[in-house]
């Protein structure tokens, strides 16, 4: 049920320079979902009665983003004034004025924070009598992060930043993650007596922490258990830790509900993935989007499907796949290209050096090697020969090839399409097939074979070649 005495707020509004990206930060993707998308994930299981995001660097793009992942979310725009402090009043600016809870403040830029740790920030919070609870973190190497400093009961006396630190301070471990609870009125009343008289001529929110202990209010900090929790991404270092960190979460997950992982360490899986009991993945697999993978099925090693759906005790094997559909039991690979559209049927087959697109191949039909197939419907039971192109491109227009069913085609064939082959058919190796072939019919392009006795020797005299011809020849009559 949602907690109608909970707001929280999502500070999005940062440019993010050291990622040195035209995208923004926090828009960048990790498991499938842009990092804030994580943040917003965690903020809408807590149930609160409004959530509020921060918006000002790439405005339109990250607010864009936000209301598609949650469209519940209050967006709202930073003005001119910088700093966290700042975010957060013009957010709370932006609540009913009948609201007077607890606000939690979170950064888009934290992704593996989670509803659990944050529940368990709001439970401390609310059962004590401080005005606001920290989140705060244990790290053997605090540099850079603004250090907790406890007074001698416990509560928090003051956050001091790294350059303001003493020797003293600098050698605290305990560090503030940036995440908070605050009662709603005394945020409110203390947040308009911050200033910007500082270097970076910023208005920050840990200002609050200062004035709320000179009012006499209580501040607490509750300690996160693991320090990666509360971990930020700044640039693509972090953001490759992070997606490592979340990765070996989801891996793990799907290794417990069932599913054999050979490699957890070069296995990657996003968050949308679905997987069945007893789906065996080797090295080197990525499973990217919605993949949906039924049990029993193995997949890899060296393989990537995007999208994907595939069936119960399908083999794919060295593929690289993109919104594409393999039926039970259907094999596929090795080094296979599926671009999307593709639909290969129960039991069916594309194999070794095959790329197929746009195209529907039946129950029990197959495709085993070296072959183009686009724009193309296969019936069931077919068996298309090496070497076989669909050729479905006239320069002007997309054109489709019908194959019926229980047809085999020769090695080396071409279907200029539009053309259809009927049930039961067979073509010749070397076929161009441009018309229609009936059911039953066998289609060849016949040409006559033209053998021209002497020609290397009388056109690549002095070569192997020749050498070779003419000790093969020596007592033959060639005439």
């Amino acid at each position: 049920m949602a907690d109608n005495n909970l707001a929280v707020i999502v500070l999005a509004a940062g440019q993010g320079t050291r990622m040195k990206s035209a995208l923004p930060k926090i828009l960048h993707p990790l498991a499938g979902v842009p990092i804030v998308g994580h943040v917003l994930a965690t903020a809408r299981k807590l149930e609160p009665a409004h959530v509020v995001v921060v918006v000002r660097h790439e405005r339109d793009a990250v607010a864009a983003t936000v209301t598609e992942l949650m469209p519940e979310a209050v967006v709202v725009d930073q003005d001119d004034i910088a700093g966290t402090g700042r975010a957060v009043e013009v957010a709370i600016s932006a609540l009913p004025r009948g609201f007077d809870g607890d606000v939690v403040v979170v950064s888009g830029d934290v992704p593996l924070l989670n509803a659990s740790t944050l529940s368990q920030l709001i439970e401390a919070h609310r059962a004590g009598d401080a005005a606001a609870t920290i989140l705060s973190a244990f790290f053997d190497d605090a540099t850079g992060y603004g250090r907790i400093v406890r007074a001698s009961n416990g509560y928090v006396d003051r956050i001091v930043e790294q350059k303001d630190a003493t020797l003293a301070e600098l050698d605290i471990t305990e560090i503030n993650s940036g995440t908070y609870v605050f009662r709603l009125k005394e945020l409110r009343e203390q947040l308009v007596l911050v200033g910007t008289d500082n270097t970076q001529g910023e208005k920050y929110l840990t200002d609050v922490v200062g004035l709320l202990r000179e009012s006499g209010s209580g501040v607490t900090a509750v300690p996160v258990s693991e320090s990666w929790i509360v971990a930020g991404i700044n640039d693509r270092v972090q953001l490759a830790e992070t997606a490592r960190r979340l990765n070996q979460i989801i891996v793990t997950g799907w290794q417990l509900a069932g599913v054999t992982v050979r490699d957890p360490r070069t296995t990657w899986i996003d968050l949308d993935v679905t997987i069945g009991e007893d789906v065996e993945l080797l090295p080197g697999t990525m499973l990217i989007g919605p993949t949906a993978i039924e049990r029993g099925a193995i997949i890899g090693p060296d393989t990537s499907l995007d999208s994907c759906e595939v069936g119960e005790g399908a083999t794919v094997r060295r593929t690289d796949a993109t919104l594409a559909v393999i039926g039970a039991g259907a094999s596929v690979g090795p080094f296979a290209y599926l671009r999307p559209g593709t639909i290969l049927g129960a039991d069916g087959k594309i194999g070794t050096f095959v790329e197929t697109k746009n195209s529907k191949i039946g129950v029990g039909s197959k495709v085993p090697h070296l072959s183009y197939i686009g724009d193309t419907t296969i019936g069931e039971h077919t068996n298309i020969g090496a070497g076989g192109i669909t050729a479905n491109y006239d320069d002007l227009v997309k054109n489709r090839t019908e194959i019926g069913s229980h047809v085999h085609s020769g090695s080396h064939n071409v279907f200029v399409a539009p053309v259809r082959i009927g049930d039961g058919a067979k073509t010749g190796a070397g076929t161009v097939v441009r018309k229609d072939v009936p059911a039953g019919a066998l289609a060849i392009t016949v040409a006559s074979q033209r053998n021209m006795i002497g020609w290397v020797e009388a056109n690549r005299s002095g070569t192997e070649s020749a050498a070779a011809a003419a000790a093969a020849n020596e007592g033959t009559d060639t005439a």
